[in-house]
């Protein structure tokens, strides 16, 4: 299904929330959607490589890592990992590296920018607790939707207008 926030938002008024815009679009699909998986992680990407993992069953997995500018929480290695266990998606409050490579992946990845630099890998952090930034709340188990116009939010699967 092709994602159309814009759509999504007039024929869903009332019943999402937007997030406010920061984030550039670096993977292969520029729209995607599904539901929330969440992590909260700084500087640390030990969990969003235990996450990416796991069966990704179509979810969206959602990386709080604190707004850091100062390394890089995916890289190719990682988003190709999503690839191939079945995640649509990944958005950041961080920075990612390798954008070239997940450019040409079949992953959407939203981000606030790129840095070459690794993140350290002390498995600090947590999953599957609600993470808020950008004035939405990202809770486990309601649905993401992302492309070009933005990201936003539902605690039900959307439908589009007929």
């Amino acid at each position: 299904m092709e994602i159309q926030t814009a759509d999504l938002c007039d024929a869903n008024e009332g019943k999402i929330k937007v997030c406010v815009p920061m984030f550039t679009s670096f993977g292969g699909k520029s729209n995607f959607g599904g539901q929330i998986a969440t992590l909260k992680v700084f500087e640390d990407n030990s969990l969003v490589r235990t996450a990416l993992e796991s069966p990704g069953r179509g979810r969206v997995l959602v990386v709080d890592g604190g707004a850091s500018m100062r390394c890089a929480l995916v890289g190719d290695q990682l988003a190709l990992l999503g690839v191939r266990n079945g995640w649509t998606g990944i958005i950041v409050y961080g920075c990612i590296r390798d954008s070239k490579a997940i450019g040409a992946m079949d992953l959407g990845v939203f981000a606030l920018g790129t840095h070459p630099q690794k993140s350290i890998k002390k498995g600090a952090g947590d999953s599957d607790i609600v993470v808020t930034f950008g004035g939405v709340s990202f809770i486990p188990g309601e649905f993401v939707y992302a492309d070009e116009d933005g990201v936003m939010v539902s605690e039900h699967a959307l439908v589009g207008p007929a």
